[in-house]
């Protein structure tokens, strides 16, 4: 356990941030399981839209290093690969 008071702080700091990262990672998995979920339906329109709206995302988080920059261009990757298939 954290005796010093500088120590407690970077404790306190690392749970903050901790949770904070966690959600940004939630909203990234939420926005591929949209994109996901539009593929399942058949609409490429909806599937289109959902993607671009996901991209962004993405590349956000893996700016932020939530998620790393391979990890992100694999996602979109296969995204657009499924999307473009399913227009095809």
């Amino acid at each position: 356990m954290a005796n010093s008071p500088q120590a407690k702080k970077r404790a306190r700091q690392a749970v903050k941030r901790r949770n904070h990262n966690a959600s940004l990672r939630s909203l990234v998995r939420t926005q591929i399981k949209k994109v996901i979920a539009a593929i399942a339906t058949g609409d490429a329109e909806q599937a289109k839209t959902a993607y671009a709206n996901a991209v962004p995302v993405i590349d956000r988080m893996a700016d932020k290093g939530i998620i790393h920059k391979n990890k992100a261009a694999r996602h979109k990757s296969r995204l657009n690969a499924k999307v473009k298939a399913l227009a095809a």
